[in-house]
C-alpha cells in the first residue's frame, strides 16, 4: 500500500499527538496496529513506511529526494512537483492530496530546522539535516498555493575529466590549482559552481590544509585534510547566529594553506579579500554572476555594501584575485559546462575587469583569448 487512506494518516497523527511520544518508526507501526489491528505483519510494516513519510520524513517527496542525481525538488503548491536531475526542470506525476498537506510538510520541516512558519512568518530559508537548502512561503504571499524548495548537496564528487570534456581546459585548470593561483567559480543557479569547486579542490596537494567556510557542508571535495566550518543561523529569539563573515575571521587563525568560501554572497568578501592580500595564496570560492565580465560589478557591489569604497574594493580585488571559471547550462538540453576562463585584470582607470583567455563552445571547442598570454606566464 503505497498511500495509505487520508483518515488512517490523521488518526495515527491524533494518536502519536495524544501519547506525546517522538513520532519514530516504531512509535509509527505501534499506533498504526492500534488503529487497524487486522492489518497483517508485512500490511502494517508497508504502511508503516509510508505513514513515517508522511509523518517524520518528506512525504510524497521522498522518492525525488532519494533519487541518485536529483538536486532540485520544487513544490508549486499541492498539483505541481518538479524535479531537476542534470537535464533541466521537468514536471512529476507526485501531487499532495490539498495545500494543507504541503504546509504541514513546510512546517514540520522547518521545525525540524528549528525555525518557525505560520501566518505570522510566511517564509522560511533553512538548512536541514544532511546539507539540504529549506525554502517555503505560505498563501496568501504565495497565491498559487505554498511552495516549497529543496536544493540537495551534491551526492558524489567528480572528476575533472568527468566535468570538463575540452581536454586543453581541463589542462588550464589542474594547472591553476597547482600553481595556487586564487580563483572564483563564477556561474548562474544550477550551473554546477560547488561540484566544479569540489573536483578542482580534489587536485590540491595532499599536504595543503585546507579551511571550507559554508553557510552549509556542500563541498566534497577527495583531500585528506580538510577542516569544515559551517555559518549558524539565529534562534527564534534573534540570538546565536554566527555568520560567514566571522567565520573566515575563524579561519585564517587556523593555520590554512587555501582559505575557501563555499558561496561568497555578503560582507564576508572583505575579509577574503584581504586574507588573499596578506599571504594566503590559492584560496577559492564560487560567486553568483551572469557572466565572467559581471564579476567585478559583482564584488563591488559586495563590497560597498560591506563599507569598502569603489576604489578600495578594486585595489583589494587587483591583488588577491588572479581567475574567474565561469560556468553556463545549455537552454536546449540542461548540460551544464566551463564557458570561459578569464584574468582578473587593472584597467588604467584603476578598475579591474575580466579579460577572456579562454572560451569553450558548447560542442567542446576551446578559443583563446587576449588575456590566454598571459594565463600561460602566471601557471
Amino acid at each position: 500500500m503505497e498511500s495509505p487512506p487520508t483518515d488512517l494518516v490523521e488518526a495515527v497523527r491524533a494518536r502519536l499527538a495524544r501519547t506525546g511520544v517522538e513520532p519514530s518508526a516504531a512509535q509509527v507501526a505501534l499506533a498504526l496496529r492500534a488503529e487497524k489491528s487486522v492489518y497483517g505483519d508485512a500490511e502494517i510494516l508497508a504502511v508503516a513506511r509510508a505513514l513515517c513519510a508522511d509523518l517524520i520524513g518528506a512525504g510524497p517527496l521522498e522518492p525525488l529526494l532519494a533519487a541518485p542525481d536529483v538536486t532540485d525538488v520544487l513544490v508549486n503548491g499541492p498539483r505541481e512537483v518538479w524535479v531537476d536531475d542534470g537535464g533541466g526542470l521537468r514536471r512529476t506525476r507526485v501531487a499532495f492530496a490539498d495545500d494543507a498537506a504541503v504546509r504541514r510538510l513546510a512546517q514540520r520541516l522547518a521545525a525540524a530546522a528549528g525555525r518557525r512558519l505560520d501566518d505570522a512568518c510566511p517564509y522560511v530559508d533553512a538548512r536541514l539535516a544532511g546539507g539540504v537548502r529549506l525554502h517555503a512561503v505560505l498563501p496568501p504571499i504565495a497565491s498559487g498555493g505554498t511552495c516549497v524548495s529543496l536544493r540537495l548537496p551534491p551526492r558524489r564528487t567528480y572528476t575533472m575529466d568527468a566535468l570538463v570534456a575540452a581536454e586543453e581546459a581541463a589542462a588550464v585548470l589542474r594547472r591553476m590549482v597547482a600553481a595556487r593561483l586564487a580563483f572564483l567559480v563564477t556561474g548562474g543557479t544550477g550551473t554546477g559552481k560547488t561540484t566544479l569547486l569540489s573536483a578542482l579542490l580534489s587536485l590540491a596537494d595532499p599536504g595543503e590544509r585546507l579551511l571550507l567556510v559554508e553557510d552549509s557542508a556542500e563541498l566534497r571535495p577527495e583531500h585528506p585534510h580538510m577542516v569544515r566550518l559551517e555559518s549558524r543561523p539565529a534562534n527564534l529569539e534573534g540570538a546565536g547566529g554566527i555568520g560567514l563573515r566571522d567565520l573566515v575571521r575563524q579561519a585564517l587563525r587556523m593555520r590554512p594553506d587555501r582559505v575557501v568560501v563555499g558561496e561568497v554572497r555578503g560582507a564576508e568578501v572583505v575579509d577574503l579579500l584581504a586574507a588573499l592580500n596578506t599571504g594566503h595564496e590559492g584560496g577559492c570560492g564560487t560567486l553568483h554572476a551572469n557572466a565572467a565580465a559581471d564579476v567585478p560589478a559583482r564584488l563591488e557591489a559586495l563590497g560597498c555594501a560591506a563599507g569598502l569604497s569603489r576604489e578600495a574594493v578594486h585595489s583589494q580585488l587587483a591583488a588577491a584575485l588572479d581567475v574567474v571559471v565561469h560556468l553556463a547550462r545549455s537552454r536546449a538540453d540542461g548540460r551544464r559546462r566551463v564557458a570561459e576562463i578569464c584574468l582578473l585584470d587593472r584597467t588604467p582607470s584603476g578598475l579591474v575587469e575580466a579579460r577572456t583567455a579562454m572560451t569553450i563552445c558548447e560542442a567542446g571547442l576551446v578559443r583563446l583569448g587576449p588575456a590566454y598570454r598571459r594565463l600561460e606566464e602566471a601557471l
